[in-house]
């Protein structure tokens, strides 16, 4: 049998060098288009990773993102909100968290959030960044707002806080926050994923697309398709937490444990907020796992965000549900005193 390329003994004469032509021809527009597919799609890559690569290092630490707002710089000087970012969320993602419902965090405090290193969760460390922050601001009163796994955190940076600084939290709101990771409804990938990250695997943040895209056609649950493709999308993006720091926010809700800050937390209120039909949280078990531990901290746990797109912790998606469900806990339990020119919660 002859090579390919080469002439068949029983062709017809012209018929190889016709062959011949139709294929020169064919591979000059398929080289084409190849040529100019290949082409565009290294040239994105190339400069995904590259900027990929100079975001990621400018994010090795963690740092407290300020908000500016001329109204609670001005009359709470000594107050602040704490957003502790939920699974997932980027620095930008908690600014524009923190820009939606400041319509209602700012009458109580200015605006921060919690920006996780991307080197990986380490409380420790969040801790220290906290602190730092409220000394260099004199805060006095503070208000955390836990978004999704990021209740989690901030109950254990208040404890912390309390323990080895003694300084006190106000306040702590849960947003749709898991109790244990048995509160969380896709809880099947957390096994292999806290596997490999404990025994040391780190997957590279360039090709973390690839990781969250098989991540989540193994674990498909109830994603549609294009539900999958665009959150892969999403954190394609430069400005996407690090496939290292998503490890360890996994294992951290893998192995969190409430019961530990028990009786931690002195005077702390605290409130649940969420949607029964969330579909990343068990929303009543969640809730009544809280309840049942913080029970002398708790003051307010059936707020509900009916009618949120999507249901889980969506406050940036949806302030107008969301605001006066802040304002409402705000006016209830940290009251305006009446009267005066200049308005204080002290």
């Amino acid at each position: 049998m002859p090579y390919r390329g080469e002439a068949d003994p029983q062709e017809q004469p012209g018929a190889h060098q016709a062959r011949l032509l139709a294929n020169a021809a064919a591979l000059k527009r398929f080289s084409r288009r190849g040529f100019l597919a290949g082409t565009g799609a290294s040239a994105l890559l190339a400069a995904d990773m590259l900027v990929t690569r100079r975001v990621q290092a400018e994010r090795q630490v963690n740092r407290i993102l300020q908000v500016a707002d001329d109204f609670a710089d001005a009359y709470y000087p000594n107050a602040s909100w704490f957003l502790f970012p939920g699974y997932k969320t980027s620095w930008e993602e908690a600014l524009w968290i923190l820009n939606a419902m400041r319509g209602a965090l700012n009458k109580r405090g200015q605006l921060a959030a919690v920006g996780y290193s991307n080197q990986g969760l380490d409380i420790d460390e969040v801790v220290i960044a906290v602190i730092e922050h409220v000394r260099a601001k004199k805060l006095t009163k503070l208000f955390f707002y836990g978004h999704s796994f990021g209740g989690m955190v901030a109950t254990q940076v208040a404890a912390r806080l309390r323990e080895f600084h003694g300084v006190e939290v106000d306040f702590i709101l849960l947003d749709s926050s898991p109790y244990s990771r048995s509160d969380v409804l896709d809880e099947s990938w957390f096994d292999g994923v806290v596997f490999l990250y404990e025994s040391g695997f780190r997957v590279p943040s360039v090709v973390r697309g690839s990781y969250e895209l098989g991540e989540r056609v193994i674990h498909k649950d109830e994603r549609t398709w294009r539900q999958i493709l665009d959150q892969t999308m999403e954190q394609l993006s430069p400005i996407a937490p690090s496939s290292v720091l998503i490890q360890s926010e996994s294992a951290y809700i893998y192995h969190f444990d409430g019961n530990r800050f028990v009786d931690k937390l002195g005077g702390t209120r605290m409130a649940y907020i969420g949607n029964p039909k969330d579909r990343t949280v068990r929303y009543q078990t969640a809730k009544d796992a809280w309840s049942a531990a913080f029970q002398p901290h708790m003051v307010s746990m059936d707020l509900q965000t009916d009618g949120a797109l999507p249901a889980h912790a969506s406050p940036g998606w949806n302030p107008l549900i969301y605001r006066p469900i802040v304002e409402r806990l705000m006016d209830d339990f940290f009251p305006l005193p009446r009267g005066g020119s200049k308005v204080t919660v002290f």
